[in-house]
């Protein structure tokens, strides 16, 4: 038993924060955490992240990262193509117009900013190209989600004009991933030594720093999650069987191209995982009558990390 909480102890957390959270009727728990989120809590914990990412890299993971073209064009494919098409075809599914929505909104989501760095890591792959995979894929989301969920959107006979703040998500790639990694990677240039005595700990403190988004996400989403009632069931189905098949596709990309452990994570993890805030930014401004669609992009969130938190324990096994 022993053994087994100490492989699975970050799913195991995930599930815990999920239960306490929708089961707290004090609000005590998921007041604290919409307290966090509406200061800037999850903005302060990813810049977290990324400073203690770039503590944690090193030259040798940086080199092979940027030079790993496949493992990196594999991963973009499928968030910006296999994510797209599944999105459609569960679009043809008789379902409610607000799920189809909010699948619509997770498919043409660009990967997470930390949770799927932080699970590379955790299970042996290379952070530094799975870094280059979320600078990549949060640059080319500000040119592809008009595009793509407009069509998306047309399967639903929808003509909603979708627009996207280019200029601050740029901004905000700037100085929550990139400044923080400079910064995070200068010091550890400078003290090598020093850092690579603390490179375990590091790693678990950012899983850590992961949940407590998850906690922040989940305190804000309580409320539609509960009243979703009849309907969860029929969404915790969509969005694991979603999920399942960007996991399949990443699995057989990464046997095709032959990529072994320690290339294959990026690709598994990041072309799997979707960004949550943007979905939820999206959802709230465009689409606000559809409220089933925020419950869609929060439980596929929940969900694709406790599939991934599985398999961060298998992989790295």
């Amino acid at each position: 038993m022993s053994d087994l909480i100490k492989k699975y102890w970050f799913l195991i957390g995930l599930l815990l924060i999920f239960v306490v959270t929708v089961a707290d009727t004090t609000e005590t728990v998921s007041g604290i955490g919409r307290w966090f989120k509406v200061h800037h809590g999850p903005d302060a914990v990813v810049v977290l992240i990324f400073f203690f990412s770039g503590l944690i890299l090193n030259v040798r993971q940086i080199k092979s990262g940027v030079m790993e073209y496949k493992g990196i064009v594999a991963a973009l494919l499928i968030i910006f193509l296999v994510a797209p098409i599944t999105g459609a075809l569960f679009g043809l599914l008789p379902i409610v117009t607000g799920v189809k929505i909010g699948i619509f909104l997770v498919a043409v989501m660009p990967t997470t900013l930390s949770s799927g760095v932080v699970m590379t890591g955790a299970a042996g792959g290379n952070m530094a190209q799975a870094l280059v995979i979320t600078i990549l894929a949060n640059g080319l989301a500000v040119i592809t989600i008009p595009v793509i969920l407009s069509l998306l959107l047309n399967l639903v006979g929808g003509s909603t004009v979708v627009v996207i703040d280019k200029m601050a998500i740029v901004i905000k790639l700037g100085s929550y991933v990139l400044l923080p990694l400079c910064i995070g990677l200068t010091i550890k240039v400078a003290a090598k030594s020093l850092m690579d005595r603390f490179v375990r700990r590091l790693q678990l403190l950012n899983q850590f720093f992961v949940l407590a988004i998850v906690w922040m996400a989940m305190s804000q989403a309580k409320d539609a999650i509960v009243s979703g009632g009849p309907s969860m069931g029929i969404i915790f189905l969509l969005v694991f069987g979603f999920h399942g098949i960007l996991l399949a596709a990443a699995g057989i990309v990464a046997v095709f191209l032959k990529l072994g452990k320690g290339r294959r994570e990026s690709v598994i993890f990041m072309g799997g995982q979707k960004t949550l805030p943007l979905s939820i930014i999206l959802q709230v401004s465009l689409f606000p009558q559809y409220g089933l669609a925020l419950v869609v992009c929060v439980l596929h969130h929940l969900i694709h990390l406790l599939m991934d938190g599985y398999l961060v324990g298998k992989l790295k096994a």
